[in-house]
Formats: structure tokens, C-alpha cells, sequence
């Protein structure tokens, strides 16, 4: 693996300063901050108030003072509900509860005094504003309450991409289960391709840089927060070009709060396919018309604190249990092909393909001697009614031949059903630590761990084939282990001076196998597939015609008409198993970002170091 450093986005060195006054006041990748105006019962700005920003689930408190102009800024604020009160002599207290902040967003709280002694309290109820009109950029954002609420199918996190305006998901190809357990879709944003959106988990990198795919899946009941930034993002989100997808987890509070769920789907609820499962159908084995597949995901959360107002703790555990049904109908060579076209047993003297003369192929399913005509397949002669000489069948497809099921049905075309299902588990964890050091340091760090493992075997029996697990169709395996970490500080050095850092680190490694082992090519008589080097083991992909099952087109013949007989082997295009691969993509982070207020304007400048 290539080893890179990305200079994602160094704005110190190309000196992209943001010169905004604090009613526009851009936030933090992880954080959010509240703004606004102070002023006195005639509607003149009051400097020198004295502002404090308390988170009401922790308890802690920021504070700041209000400028010459009566405005204030409080950065670098966890995403939670906060209360905001400004105090200053001569007045009565005044107070707005049930401020949201968010992630990459300013809450807008004015505040207006009223004449009294400060032993009073004015609590102002303030309503959310129709336009927003301290950012520029274009994002829908999902609450906890979004997140945990909305019903999404195998409750994947990525799907929340789709509830963003202009987002589509890429249809008719997906990466290969063994290598994207986690789920990540493919998805277009602003017609731009999937690869173009950033993923970032507590902000910092949640993305593959190879394939783009999705580190850490986070779990439902573990974001706090959601965002879909499609335009004007911040220039600190470097590497997007269609959208910013950022997630913030849970952070514990003063009170101990805990859920628990549990999910369940079965093929009971499932509806049968009468294509592929006809009453005359059934398993053999299990007598069943459907294959078994079972869905269950279950888990919970718990957050507290370990010292009040100050050390605070969330962990999550979310499992997954899942055997996925596939069925599917595929083409083989018929009995007569089976008994004529292997020369142990033939006793015509050819090879008789003659039923596919009558049998609706395209291009009339007539087969022509190759060693006639033009290199290119023009001019050559048809063997009358599809006799082969048995002296023109190659020894390797003879052996491919006997290894192949024999036909289910009488037909000639789609004579052949196969069922099954394939295990999926997954394990996951978070946990995060929340440090209030003091009124001018604070602390966060998260790590998590994605535990995968799932399998298919083939439905062709030793010649594998489309599978029966995940993907769907998956002949093959992989383990999978993804780490995460996010770790940062906030530091206050003046009144008008602050820096945040943030480090972060993942480790991406599927390891992926075939599902059989051995020298069957050899074995076979095709020399060369199977050497000594364990990875060359297994089957090869004999990539035949459209299979219904993996979704590929396959090879196409001479005449440009899709071959007649299913696609069989291992490999990505026949079983959606990209194996053998084993596969590790370590990235560390490194981001400072420093912010200057002076008078009404706020200076931000910062670095994003990757190492990849």
C-alpha cells in the first residue's frame, strides 16, 4: 500500500482567512457555538455583559463578554441543549433555555435587559428563526430524535445520505460484501460520483481513501447528530467535492440515561417468488419453498457521569445476527448434453446440442465449427443440427462438464434451481470520554471497534457459482475488523484567542477467502491457474452469460448474443466474493485550527495533516 500525506486543507500556509462578523460566525467541524447581541430595554448595544453558556445536561458553563457593539461569540460547543445567560449591573438577569446547538452551526440568541436588580431573573422565550441567515452553506441536518426515529431498512446509517436533496443511490452495482460489511452505499450527491462525498465521525475521517467506502457505520443509537453539508461547506472540510456527511456521537451527562433495543426480520413474513419458487419447487432437504434467512439486531446504550459537572462517559453495543436467503434459477447443459458430450460415456460418436436449434436462443442457438472461416468468426460453417465430433471436445471441458448438477427440470433453459443461506455477524462498540479540565480546557476522545464476519458457499455445488449469502449471491468469506479513534482539546488561551486539536486514527483490514480450496483447475486440465502460491487456489471464473443471482452480463459470445449456459467458479464477477485479499489501510489525522476575535470579526486559520 502507497503511503501518502494529504495536506487536506492548510489554510495557515495559503493564508485562506475567513473574515466574518459574529453574526455570520462559522463553527467548528465537531463543534457548535452560539451568538448574538446584548442589549438594553431602549435597544442599545450594552458592552462588558457578562455571558455564561451552561450546558443543562452536564452542567458546564462557558463564558464570554460582550464587545463594544454589545455582540458575543461562544465557540467550540459540544452539540446539546444549553441555557444562555448574560448578566450585567443595573439589570435584571436575562436567560434563554433550550438552546440547540449543532455541529457546524451557530445558534442565534439575542438578549435584552431589562431594567432591575441582578436578583432577578428574565427568562426570554425565543423562537427559532425562519431563514438562516448566518451561513451560507446548504445542509439538512438530523437530530438524535431524526436519527434514532426514522425507519430505515437493516437500520444502516448511510441511508440517511438519501434524505438529502439531490441524492440517488447508484444502482446496479455495489461493492462486494466481503470487502464493505460496514454497508456503505454508493451514493450520488448533486449528479457528483459517491467517491466525491467526505465521511467524517466526530471530525475526523470516516472514509476509505481507496475505494471511499465507510470506516465506521455508526450506530443509530450512538449519533447524536447528523449533517448533509451539499454546498458552501467549510473550507476545513477539505477532499469533498459533491457533499459532507459528518456525525457527532453521544456524550454522557450529569444524570445515567440507558436504552436497549432489539430487531427482528424472518422469511415467516416473507412472500415467495413464484418465478423461482414454484409449488413443484421445494428443497429436497429442508422442504421448504423459501430459503431461511433471518435478520436480528439488538443492543443498547448508557451514558453518565463519573465526577459531576466535569467527567462524563457513554458506551454503545449494537449486534447483528443475519442468514440471508437467495434463490435463483440458472441455465445447465441438459441430460442428453451430460451423456453425449463427455467422451467416457458417449456413444454417438458426437456431441448433440440439437435441442438449442428449438429452443428460443437468440441468434437460433446454432453452433459453428471454429476451425472454419475467418479469424474473426465470418464465413464459418454450422455442424448440421449442432452434431459435435466427440474428437473435438476439449478434455478440460469434459471434466468441467461432469462436475456440473445435473438439471432440475425437463427444460431446456432455465432447468435448474438452487437455494441456500449464508451467515452475517457483526459486533460493534463506542466509547467516549468527556473531560471539562476547566473554564479553559476541554476534552473528548472516542474509539470504536466493527467486528465482521459472514460467508456464502455456492449453489452449483463443487463448481461454486453464485452463493447464498450476503451481496446477495456471495461464494466466498471475510473476516473484518475496523477501528476508529477521535481524541481532541479545546484551549481558551485569552479572551480573544482559542485553538482546538484533534487527532484521529482507523485501521481498515478485510481479510477475504474463497470458498474452497485445492488445485480443481489442474485438476481440470488448465494448466497455470494453480501454482504453488496458496493465493492461486480455488476455482477460477468461467464467465458464461448473465447470471441472475450476481447481476453480471457475463461474456459475450462471437455474434455479440449472450452465452447460453449460467456463469460458474469464484471470483468477484460470479460469486461477489473479491477474494483472495488480505488488506490493511491505516490513516492518521492531524488537525489545529486557531481563531482570533477582534472587535466584530473573527480570523480563523488552521491545518489538516493526513497520513495515509
Amino acid at each position: 500500500m502507497t503511503k501518502r500525506i494529504s495536506l487536506a486543507a492548510i489554510v495557515a500556509v495559503c493564508i485562506c482567512l475567513i473574515t466574518v462578523t459574529p453574526q455570520h460566525m462559522h463553527a467548528q467541524a465537531v463543534y457548535g457555538s452560539v451568538m448574538g447581541t446584548v442589549t438594553d430595554p431602549a435597544g442599545a448595544a450594552v458592552p462588558n455583559a457578562t455571558v455564561k453558556v451552561i450546558d443543562e445536561r452536564k452542567g458546564t458553563t462557558d463564558t464570554a463578554t460582550s464587545n463594544e457593539s454589545g455582540n458575543y461569540s461562544v465557540t467550540h460547543l459540544v452539540p446539546d441543549t444549553y441555557t444562555v445567560r448574560v448578566e450585567a449591573k443595573g439589570f435584571k438577569v436575562s436567560e434563554t433555555k433550550g438552546v440547540i446547538v449543532e455541529a457546524d452551526a451557530s445558534a442565534r440568541v439575542d438578549l435584552q435587559f431589562q431594567v432591575g436588580g441582578a436578583s432577578e431573573t428574565v427568562e426570554v422565550t425565543g423562537e427559532a428563526p425562519e431563514l438562516k441567515t448566518d451561513r451560507a452553506d446548504v445542509a439538512t441536518t438530523f437530530d438524535e430524535k431524526y436519527v434514532e426515529d426514522m425507519p430505515i431498512l437493516n437500520r444502516n446509517f448511510t441511508t440517511l445520505q438519501l434524505m438529502a436533496p439531490g441524492s440517488q443511490k447508484m444502482v446496479g452495482w455495489n461493492h462486494a460484501a466481503t470487502e464493505n460489511p460496514q454497508g456503505s452505499q454508493q451514493i450520488f450527491t448533486q449528479g457528483q460520483h459517491f467517491s466525491g462525498t467526505a465521511f467524517e465521525l466526530d471530525g475526523t475521517d470516516n472514509q476509505d481513501p481507496i475505494l471511499g467506502i465507510i470506516v465506521v457505520n455508526p450506530n443509530l443509537d450512538a449519533v447524536t447528530e447528523a449533517k448533509v453539508s451539499l454546498q458552501n461547506y467549510d473550507a476545513e472540510f477539505g477532499k469533498a467535492v459533491s457533499s459532507v456527511v459528518t456525525a457527532q456521537t453521544k456524550s454522557g451527562s450529569n444524570e445515567i440515561h440507558g436504552s436497549g433495543f432489539y430487531f427482528r426480520r424472518s422469511d415467516a413474513q416473507y412472500a415467495r417468488d413464484p418465478f423461482a419458487q414454484g409449488p413443484d419447487q421445494a428443497d429436497p432437504v429442508t422442504h421448504r419453498l423459501l430459503p431461511s434467512s433471518r435478520w436480528q439486531q439488538f443492543g443498547g446504550t448508557v451514558g453518565g457521569a463519573v465526577i459531576k459537572d466535569k467527567l462524563f462517559y457513554f458506551g454503545d453495543y449494537q449486534g447483528t445476527r443475519q442468514s440471508q436467503g437467495v434463490s435463483g434459477v440458472f441455465t445447465l447443459p441438459t441430460n442428453t448434453v451430460r451423456s453425449t458430450c463427455d467422451p467416457s460415456t458417449n456413444t454417438t460418436g458426437y456431441c448433440d446440442l440439437s435441442e438449442y436449434l428449438t429452443a428460443g436462443v437468440s441468434g437460433g442457438g446454432v453452433v459453428y465449427d471454429p476451425t472454419s472461416g475467418a479469424v474473426n468468426g465470418t464465413g464459418r460453417t454450422a455442424f448440421p443440427d449442432n452434431h459435435i465430433p466427440i474428437g473435438m471436445i476439449s478434455p478440460a471441458a469434459a471434466n468441467i462438464l461432469a462436475k456440473l448438477p445435473a438439471p432440475s427440470g425437463s427444460s431446456v433453459l432455465q432447468n435448474y434451481t438452487a437455494s441456500g443461506s449464508g451467515p452475517f455477524t457483526q459486533n460493534s462498540f463506542d466509547s467516549r470520554i468527556d473531560y471539562a479540565a476547566s473554564q479553559s480546557v476541554s476534552v473528548f476522545g472516542r474509539f470504536s471497534l466493527d467486528y465482521f464476519n459472514l460467508s456464502g458457499a455456492g449453489l452449483l455445488g463443487v463448481l461454486g457459482g453464485p452463493g447464498d449469502g450476503l451481496g446477495p449471491g456471495l461464494a466466498g468469506s471475510s473476516t473484518t475488523h475496523n477501528y476508529s479513534l477521535a481524541t481532541g482539546f479545546t484551549k481558551t488561551l485569552s479572551t480573544t484567542w482559542l485553538t482546538d486539536f484533534r487527532f484521529g486514527y482507523f485501521r481498515y483490514n478485510p481479510q477475504t477467502a474463497k470458498p474452497d480450496g485445492g488445485t480443481p483447475m489442474t485438476t481440470f486440465g488448465i494448466p497455470g491457474a494453480n501454482t504453488s502460491d496458496p493465493k492461486t487456489a480455488g476455482l477460477g471464473a468461467f464467465l458464461l452469460g448473465a447470471d441472475p443471482i450476481s447481476g453480471e452480463g457475463g461474456a459475450p459470445n462471437i455474434s455479440g448474443q449472450g452465452a447460453v449456459i449460467s456463469s460458474f467458479g469464484d471470483g468477484l464477477g460470479v460469486a461477489r466474493c473479491n477474494c483472495p485479499l488480505t488488506e490493511r489501510e491505516q490513516q492518521f489525522q492531524f488537525v489545529n485550527n486557531w481563531t482570533k476575535t477582534r472587535g466584530n470579526h473573527i480570523f480563523k486559520f488552521g491545518a489538516d495533516i493526513r497520513y495515509a
